[in-house]
């Protein structure tokens, strides 16, 4: 293999793909890069056995080959090169010289057979939908996704594309996030299934604000082609990214039993007032006492937070209220991270007493499910 490529686009094609390397896998070549070079272009993929990624660079390919580098040793070479052009060649031996300017390095390799295969998904339809649209619903959604390894099934997104739209749930048990979007679907060809955490992060770190991404899937595994758009000027490199997933196994709770139907009230709050004020009385919680309680008064919304070790806030904010008094406490964290993921100006709280689940809720297909703390 012998070829030219430029630093730059050959970086941010190591970038697309690194997340996924392996660093502690007993098998060596899951640390490696492997990087297919034909028709002027290098095909970088690298994988941890449950998320693959991979990306493609334009490049002057002199002698078409393949092989696997290690992808920590290859980055910093390819980051601190000195100068724009970077010669690569490989000899019998999978040893890759790298010259840039003065600079001279040679990285051990491993035969390409090493690399495990990847799935082929030729044959499948693909549903297509705007990157800019899955990326607002993995930020609206994924935050409320469990870390608890014990509820494997929730450790992750459940996506379901049916009648021509697609909805994106999390819930840790605590909290449940939904979001939609209208989207082209083959009504002979609605499906759902789970994306693990991990490649749903991976996801909402790829996908850009144009271009589109191709969805296929099979029962166990899906793929995601991100395609730019054509002469957009972005981050990514200049060809595809595809990040092909495992599935995660098992069947996803009834979240519509969780959504609360009525709610006594219903109140508007600026999303940006509402999040600095809980944002500042959460920093007078601690472990012991990690709540925050709202008192619902007319025409105002009052925040307190009081650990004894700590100390006390105060946050009074004016609305338009003419319901009844009460109060009502959360997890401050809970509550602010929606409030973070959204981008409307407004958002609707629906309440009904201090032991029943809230609602935030904005003018349009998204709500989020909490649920209240007991305080003493």
């Amino acid at each position: 293999m012998k070829l030219t490529i430029s630093k730059q686009p050959f970086s941010l094609g190591l970038q697309a793909v690194q997340n996924v390397v392996g660093t502690r896998s007993t098998l060596p070549v899951l640390s490696h890069v492997l990087l297919q070079a034909e028709d002027n272009r290098v095909r970088l993929i690298a994988t941890d056995l449950d998320v693959s990624i991979t990306s493609e660079v334009d490049a002057k390919v002199v002698r078409k080959g393949a092989i696997t580098l290690p992808a920590k040793l290859l980055i910093g070479f390819v980051r601190e090169a000195p100068i724009e052009e970077i010669n690569m060649e490989v000899d019998d031996r999978n040893v890759c010289s790298l010259t840039s300017g003065s600079s001279r390095f040679r990285l051990n390799g491993l035969l390409a057979e090493e690399f495990p295969p990847l799935p082929a998904f030729h044959e499948l339809k693909a549903v297509t939908l705007p990157q800019s649209k899955l990326k607002g619903l993995i930020r609206r959604t994924a935050f409320a996704a469990s870390v608890e390894e014990s509820r494997y099934v929730l450790n992750g997104l459940f996506f379901s594309f049916k009648d021509h739209r697609v909805t994106t749930v999390a819930t840790d048990g605590r909290r449940l996030a939904l979001t939609e979007e209208e989207v082209e679907v083959d009504p002979e060809a609605q499906f759902e299934f789970i994306v693990p955490s991990k490649a749903v992060a991976e996801l909402g770190r790829l996908l850009q604000d144009n271009g589109t991404v191709e969805l296929r899937h099979t029962e166990n595994q899906a793929q995601f082609t991100l395609l730019p758009e054509p002469g957009a000027n972005s981050a990514p490199p200049a060809g595809p990214v595809v990040l092909i997933t495992k599935l995660v196994e098992g069947t996803y709770p009834n979240y519509q039993q969780v959504i609360p139907r009525e709610c006594r009230e219903r109140i508007s709050l600026s999303r940006e007032d509402f999040l600095h004020a809980l944002t500042r009385a959460e920093l007078m919680t601690s472990e012991k006492n990690s709540a925050v309680k709202l008192h619902f008064t007319k025409n105002q919304l009052v925040i307190t937070a009081n650990a004894p070790e700590v100390g006390e806030a105060r946050e009074v904010l004016s609305l338009n209220y003419k319901g009844t008094e009460f109060q009502i406490a959360f997890n401050p964290v809970y509550l602010s991270d929606p409030l973070r993921a959204l981008e409307t100006d407004e958002v609707f709280f629906e309440l009904t007493d201090e032991l029943s689940p809230g609602v935030l809720k904005i003018n349009g297909p998204f709500l989020y499910v909490i649920m209240p703390m007991r305080t003493n």
